[in-house]
Order: C-alpha cells, then sequence, then structure tokens
C-alpha cells in the first residue's frame, strides 16, 4: 500500500490552512533546519563512524532501480540512533549533563544513549519493555546504563521516566521528540548525499519519525528535486495513517516483527513529515523477511528486521521507485541470532 504526500497550501488537511497553520495548530513545534544538521555532524564527528554506502547489482535487479544502502547498521551501537544521541548529550551544558539522562527505549535509542553518556562519562538511565529483545537489552547494559524495566506501552515508559527524572534529576532525551535528536539523525542524509549527490529518491523506516523527519528536512534542503519516501510495517501502519488523516493516530496492538518501528509520531514529527515527505509505503510481513533474507545472503550483511522494511516496499512496489537512482537507510543490525525468524 502507498499513500501520497498532502495537499500543499489551501487544501492542507486538517486545518484547511497551509503548513505554517499547521506548525501553529500542533504547538509551533520547532524543528533543526540544514545549518543545525550540519553543527551537529561536527559535533558527533569524534564520536561515530561515518558509515559506507554499498551497492547490490542482485538486489538491483530485483527492484528495478539502482539502490545505494547507507549502512548504519556499522554504525556505533550497531544503529543510526548513535548519530541523535551523541548530538543530544554533547549539545548539554555542563551543569544538566553531571545529572544525567534518561530515556525510554526499545533497544537501539537506549544503547546509544548508554553510549554517548559513557562517551561523556556521565551516568545514563533507560527504561525497556519487558518484551524488547534479549540482545538489545544486553547492548544497553554493555555500554554501562541502568535499566528500569516497564509493561510494554507507551503510558508505562513515560511513568518510569517520569519517576527517574524525579529521583536523580536527569534529563529526558527522547528517541525522537527532540529537534536535537532529529538533526542528528539527519546526518545520516547528508553524508549518503555528500557520497551520492545525485539520488532521485530516499527511503527511510519510519517508526516515531525522528530518523525519517531528518532525513527528509536534510534531503529536501540538501536536493530540493527528490522524492522523500517513507517504509512502514502494515501491521503497524500508524505513521502511514497520521501522514494522510493529518492527525496523530493510534498504534494499534501489532505483531510486527519490526520490533523498532512499534511506537508512534509526535507532533513535531508529524507536521516535519507532511511538510517534507512524498509518499507512504507499506509492506507485508512476509515481504520484511524476504528482503532481510536478501541482504543478508546477497550482500552478507546482519541487519534487524526495521532496517528491511524500505527494500520491503520497494519490492512490494509499495513505493515506486522504478529505474531510478534510490537510497536506503539501513537503520540498524542488532538481531537476535538465536531467535531468526526464518529458523525453527
Amino acid at each position: 500500500m502507498s499513500a501520497e504526500g498532502p495537499a500543499r497550501g489551501a487544501n492542507c488537511a486538517p486545518f484547511g490552512g497551509s503548513l505554517a497553520a499547521e506548525q501553529q495548530a500542533w504547538g509551533g513545534h520547532s524543528l533543526p533546519d540544514l545549518g543545525a544538521i550540519r553543527e551537529a555532524h561536527a559535533r558527533i564527528a569524534p564520536y561515530v563512524h561515518r558509515t559506507p554506502v554499498m551497492t547490490c547489482r542482485a538486489i538491483d535487479d530485483e527492484a528495478g532501480a539502482s539502490l545505494f544502502f547507507k549502512c548504519e547498521h556499522l554504525q556505533k551501537v550497531g544503529a543510526f540512533k548513535a548519530r541523535g544521541a551523541c548530538n543530544a548529550v554533547f549539545a548539554l551544558d555542563d551543569k544538566s549533563a553531571r545529572r544525567g539522562v534518561v530515556t525510554h527505549s526499545s533497544g537501539n535509542h537506549g544503547a546509544a544513549l548508554a553510549y554517548a553518556a559513557r562517551a561523556r562519562g556521565i551516568p545514563a538511565w533507560v527504561v525497556m519493555p519487558a518484551n524488547a529483545p534479549a540482545v538489545k537489552q544486553a547492548n544497553v547494559r554493555r555500554f554501562g546504563a541502568m535499566v528500569r524495566l516497564c509493561e510494554p506501552n507507551v503510558t508505562a515508559r513515560e511513568i518510569a521516566c517520569d519517576a527517574v527524572m524525579r529521583e536523580t534529576g536527569a534529563t529526558l532525551i527522547h528517541p525522537f521528540d527532540d529537534p536535537r535528536v532529529i538533526a542528528g539523525q539527519a546526518t545520516a542524509m547528508l553524508e549518503l548525499l555528500e557520497a551520492v549527490p545525485d539520488l532521485d529518491a530516499v527511503v527511510a523506516p519510519c517508526g516515531g519519525g525522528g530518523l525519517m523527519s531528518g532525513t527528509a528536512i536534510a534531503a529536501k534542503a540538501m536536493r530540493p528535486a527528490i522524492r522523500v519516501l517513507a517504509a512502514e510495517p502494515a501491521n503497524a501502519d500508524d505513521a502511514a495513517r497520521s501522514y494522510a488523516s493529518g492527525k496523530l493516530e493510534a498504534l494499534p496492538a501489532t505483531t510486527t516483527i519490526a520490533d523498532g518501528l512499534r511506537t508512534t509520531l509526535s507532533a513535531r514529527t508529524l507536521f516535519a513529515l507532511r511538510a517534507h515527505v512524498d509518499a507512504f509505503g507499506t509492506c507485508s510481513e512476509v515481504g520484511i523477511l524476504r528482503a532481510m533474507r536478501m541482504i543478508f545472503e546477497r550482500m552478507k550483511q546482519v541487519v534487524e528486521p526495521s532496517s528491511s522494511v524500505p527494500l520491503a516496499c520497494i519490492l512490494e512496489r509499495a513505493l515506486d521507485v522504478a529505474n531510478l537512482r534510490v537510497g536506503i537507510i539501513v537503520t540498524g543490525g542488532n538481531v537476535d541470532l538465536d531467535k531468526l525468524a526464518w529458523t525453527p
């Protein structure tokens, strides 16, 4: 399934006004511009990898397009999240930093915040749902954060984070609803366009929308004609529905294997998506597994299910990229190898 972008200008739902009116109605939430993204890139440079861009002719033939994979699964902590976390942590003033940082996360952002906090020498607490993959819980602890488990829902996460903040004075670094985090995530797109400046389109997966927002802002600022496409599992399609309706839609009970995308947008990220994203596509669970296995077998790269969603949308033709040069943000590689979905 695919959804084209919202009409611009007078017909822009739900407010019947301009995109500026939409932003005002959503509280005027700030978003980083290209200058802030470039500042973030310089700030985080000592702490993150400049990940490679890979290609695969065998996958191009299946996709009917030339694909360029920005390999954030090879990033510090095994995910693009290191970028946003490092930017937010190293942007803190010294007084705030000494009290530490806290977040809630299904895994990758938690590990990234733990890594960034360790690099700055400050404490970190990570609230995680009890059903988070064991490999992701272990990754967070490995970087020295204190983990608190909670029930697997947004309310439980927020209550647990509030408790840590009251007890410790730690600063909340939200996984996606933070302009510093969005600016950091956007640096992957900055690097991708520096490496492949003539892309026709870029596709990234969408969960809470931090990466997707940053990708879209950077892409349109650097190359206005580029098509920015968002990818999501059909079993967790709240972002696609929110994008189409112009209001925050609830995440239904979901069984998607793409655990990193089991979260909802914020008002900030929904505004960014409606302002800068051209279309949404959704894919099946079978398609996610097929794409994940294809990357394993043909590129010899270990990627997690959430990372495979853009390729799945392309292979299922939910996004029209025929004969285009397409960048794909490969978001992470933290896979529980003891529980591969295609093994008994």
